[in-house]
């Protein structure tokens, strides 16, 4: 009896210890500082301190269903009814966002850009890949509506694990958006941990999976399976436009065709042949931006004309 018990205890302790650590993998997954984010765009280039400082700009704080406080900057130096959300990746904040902002000035939009729950300066103690994300997505969509007005033109881009939370709350929640914009998304997260198992922590995903899975139940309120952009992305109407790098070995270019061929109405694709995982703007900049004026030229700008 007691090699029985020492068995079962010996099992629970390793099922406990798998599944506190995957959990804590993912909803503490270490996030990029803010100086290194800062100085990495900086370097590259892709922020002039002088114009950001200088351009008309208004920080906000946007109350979560959650309770607590999402950090925004809403930059609106045109007289018009163009807007654009930008949602950041996971590890990532709104300085990584800015790039994209400087792309949708360009071409006559007002923009948004936030910080996800624990990214940033927002608040917020765990990160969910979408499930709570999307939800606070909603509340950045409704106050840009209720502060601009219902009749405007409204966008969101997202990268990464902000183009899945995009695709959640247009699919799940409203597609409350004119039109989306899809940068490197994982079609289904369940997928995406098994690849990362297989591939970097080298155990069967098959046998880790479901212990993770059970311990976010019960520790986070919701299912890996909960997070499934490709289950929803059919119920998207507006106009989206899908990119992602060919190169790109932490969420595969695979998944964005799939998300593209099961999207209905709409739509548009660019599998761009430079960078790795979220890196399809910054080596390929005239083809992305190329792929977004197409994009607006013949589903956006031409319905409103």
């Amino acid at each position: 009896m007691k090699k029985i018990l020492r068995y079962l205890f010996s099992c629970m302790l390793f099922f406990t210890s798998i599944g506190v650590y995957c959990t804590n993998r993912l909803m503490y997954m270490k996030k990029k500082e803010e100086n290194f984010i800062y100085n990495r765009e900086l370097e590259a280039g892709r922020i002039n301190p002088v114009n950001y400082e200088e351009i008309h700009k208004q920080e906000l704080k946007i109350l979560s269903p959650y309770g607590y406080y999402l950090t925004a900057v809403i930059v609106e130096p045109k007289k018009n009814n163009r807007y654009i959300i930008i949602s950041h990746g996971v590890t990532e904040n709104k300085i990584n966002s800015i790039k994209y902002m400087n792309l949708f000035l360009e071409r006559g939009f007002n923009v948004l850009i936030y910080d996800h729950r624990r990214h940033g300066q927002s608040g917020g103690k765990t990160t969910s890949f979408g499930y709570y994300e999307k939800d606070d997505l909603k509340a950045v969509v409704d106050w840009v509506r209720k502060e601009k007005g219902e009749n405007i033109l409204l966008g969101i881009h997202g990268e990464s694990m902000g183009a899945a939370t995009m695709i959640l709350y247009a699919g799940m929640l409203e597609d409350g958006a004119d039109f989306y914009i899809a940068d490197c998304p994982f079609s289904d997260f369940s997928e995406e941990i098994s690849y990362l198992i297989s591939s970097e922590i080298k155990l069967p995903a098959k046998m880790i999976l479901p212990i993770a899975d059970l311990f976010l139940k019960i520790r986070e309120k919701y299912s890996i399976r909960d997070v499934s952009p490709i289950r929803v992305i059919d119920k998207i109407t507006k106009p989206m436009l899908f990119i992602h790098s060919e190169k790109d070995d932490f969420i595969l270019s695979e998944m964005t065709k799939k998300l593209f061929e099961k999207k209905k109405g709409p739509k548009k694709l660019l599998i761009a042949a430079n960078g790795m995982h979220a890196q399809s703007y910054n080596e390929n900049k005239e083809v992305y931006e190329k792929a977004v004026d197409e994009f607006l030229a013949e589903y956006v700008f031409k319905t409103i004309d």
